[in-house]
Parts: C-alpha cells; structure tokens; sequence
C-alpha cells in the first residue's frame, strides 16, 4: 500500500492556502489532518525543502511560495516521496528460471508504464482544483 504523505501533505497545502492571512500552528493543522503535529512538523519541513513553502524560525505559521495554481500535485508528490518511485523491483531473481530471467524487464515495462501514467495525471491537477473541489463542488 502506498502511503499517506502526499495525501496529508496536500492536505496541509489546502488548508493553508484557504487561510494565507492566519499563522496557522502544527497543532492546528495536525488536529485537521488527525494526527501529531511531529508529523506535520517533519511534512512542513518536506515541503520548505521542496520550495513550496516557507517559514520564519521561531514563529507559527507558514506560507505558499507560489500560488496554488502554480503547484501540481506531481510537485507535491515529488516534495514528499524520497523515492519517488511507486513500485520496487526484487533485485536477484534466479536467471536460470524461465520466469527469473525476464521478469525484471516485463515488470521495468508495466511498472514504468503505471508510473508515467500517474505522474501524467498528478502534473495535470493543481492544489487550485484541490481547492476548488472542495470549496465550490458540494
């Protein structure tokens, strides 16, 4: 199962890009997204890192660096996935079995295949659709 980091940190985008004038605290957002703010905290710092946010130290709050327009969800998916990649391959499957031997290469393809795919659709929704979607369409 993929897990929940781009969804929270999408999340942590809408909810500040709803309210730009409040220096909203990671307790507050953790109490929205339900979690603990050491999460938020370590997400928020993903986020600056990526250049989709930024901070002042010492002071609550944080704000987009672009508008929500500007900033995929591929931007949002690449700022908190390390890997970045969906799906792993085993390293050493045994060469002398039918199947060992070529698996590597047809999964590269299928794999490669799913992962274009998701990345196509991620480059084409904004965190302005995000909020859209959630402020307009009820």
């Amino acid at each position: 199962m993929i897990n929940t980091r781009v969804a929270v940190a999408i999340h942590i985008l809408a909810l500040i890009a709803s309210k730009p004038h409040e220096d909203l605290t990671s307790e507050y957002i953790a109490s929205s997204v339900n979690t603990n703010p050491v999460v938020i905290r370590r997400l928020l710092g993903m986020l600056k890192k990526a250049g989709l946010i930024q901070t002042t130290a010492g002071k609550a709050g944080a704000w987009l660096t672009r508008g929500p327009t500007a900033i995929t969800l591929l931007d949002i998916f690449h700022a908190v996935e390390p890997n970045e990649s969906l799906f792993a391959i085993h390293d050493n499957p045994n060469t002398h079995c039918p199947v060992g031997k070529g698996i590597q290469r047809v999964l590269d393809e299928a794999f490669g295949a799913a992962q274009t795919a998701l990345e196509e659709r991620l480059s084409a929704e904004t965190l302005q659709d995000i909020l859209h979607r959630l402020f307009v369409e009820d």
